[in-house]
């Protein structure tokens, strides 16, 4: 393993599961190289850096931080230095769209770092931007990864198993036991957490949906799902639930909570880590989402989710923070509409996805 390649991809949970597909095809793509990732580790108390996903999927060998907001010329030469010590010759690049004068100063910096071959840099407009499709709903953001790279073959987008997360029997175990208090019941996994305040549904809403899904699945079992930070907020709300539930907010590693979450029959939350946690591993969602981005392009991916979205003149803003609209959009989405949307997933038949992949893990552990 001498040849050594760099992977450019910022972001957390969210933004690595997304490239995840793509990322499975750069290891194919280079079976034999040594394969490092640039990114930042860690953009927020609430985001969980890349490496906690990834973990020992051999998908990444090593890790160089890229400093978020980095200006000073000082720590820019200190990067570049970095870089022309790791002996890379190729980069992959796989960020979010940044424009298109960062994304010429990206491919000008790596240059100058000694990297001679560039894959996936989106010079064109069409890179840069999900597409629009038919349907009024727009490309999702992983499709738009794997067609940058398209280069170098198929990332198998619609393929099950290019968001496997290869979760460990150890990993498996640590759900098993901490969803120990719930066994045997059907379990609703909640997650209330965002990053941003435009995507927050708040706890006026939260708290009698889940007071309606407690009266309507008298037997089930809640998990409260998140950040440290949101387990106090949690057990605020879960005064609404009649029955048993767990909070784990905090207590499990990315990937154990990844094997919760298989065990669940169905999510609610936010457009989040989590929920595409969720659909990673076969679970149904029930997504709450704010218009602050195009429809679809952070949908959760794959089949049987339903997503909430309210298609406003503003939408695609991109805003964290909406003070002139007060939210409109995700504040418009009624308990009523939400609890109707969990009822059809849990009343449903188990997604033959989700059999196979429980199979999978089981066979694991």
């Amino acid at each position: 393993m001498n040849k050594r390649i760099l992977i450019y991809r910022l972001g957390s949970l969210g933004d690595t599961l997304a490239a995840l597909p793509a990322l499975k095809l750069v290891a194919r793509a280079f079976p034999d190289a040594e394969r490092w990732m640039l990114t930042n580790f860690s953009v927020s108390a609430k985001a969980a850096p890349m490496a906690a996903v990834l973990a020992d999927m051999g998908l990444v060998h090593g890790y160089i931080e890229y400093p978020i907001g980095m200006r000073s010329p000082r720590a820019l030469w200190a990067l570049r230095t970095r870089l022309r010590a790791s002996g890379a010759d190729t980069l992959v690049y796989l960020t979010a769209s940044r424009g298109r004068w960062r994304t010429w100063r990206d491919a000008l910096f790596f240059r100058a770092c000694g990297i001679r071959r560039l894959v996936g840099v989106p010079y064109r407009n069409d890179q840069r931007e999900v597409r629009r499709l038919t349907d009024g709903l727009h490309e999702y953001e992983g499709a738009r990864l794997a067609r940058c790279v398209s280069a170098l073959g198929d990332a198998r987008i619609d393929d099950p198993a290019s968001y496997d997360l290869a979760l460990t029997a150890d990993e498996i175990g640590q759900a098993d036991r901490a969803l120990s208090a719930l066994h045997g019941r059907r379990l609703i996994n909640v997650s209330i957490g965002t990053k941003a305040d435009a995507r927050d549904w708040e706890d006026a809403r939260w708290r009698p949906l889940l007071d309606r899904l407690a009266s309507r699945y008298p037997d089930a079992g809640l998990v409260l799902d998140g950040a440290r930070s949101e387990f106090g907020r949690c057990e605020a709300l879960a005064v609404s639930w009649a029955g048993r539930y767990v909070n784990l907010c905090g207590t499990l590693s990315v990937r154990a909570s990844a094997a919760a979450l298989m065990r669940s029959d169905v999510f609610i939350g936010h457009n989040s880590g989590p929920m595409h946690l969720a659909a990673a591993v076969g679970t149904r969602c029930v997504a709450i989402f704010a218009s602050n981005y195009r429809p679809g392009e952070w949908f959760p991916h794959g089949q049987g989710h339903h997503v909430l979205y309210t298609r406003i003149a503003c939408e695609g803003c991109r805003l964290d923070v909406c003070v002139e609209k007060n939210k409109a959009c995700i504040r418009s989405i009624s308990v009523a509409a939400v609890e109707q949307a969990v009822a059809e997933v849990v009343d449903a038949a188990q997604d033959p996805v989700k059999v196979q992949q429980h199979a999978q893990c089981q066979e694991r552990s």
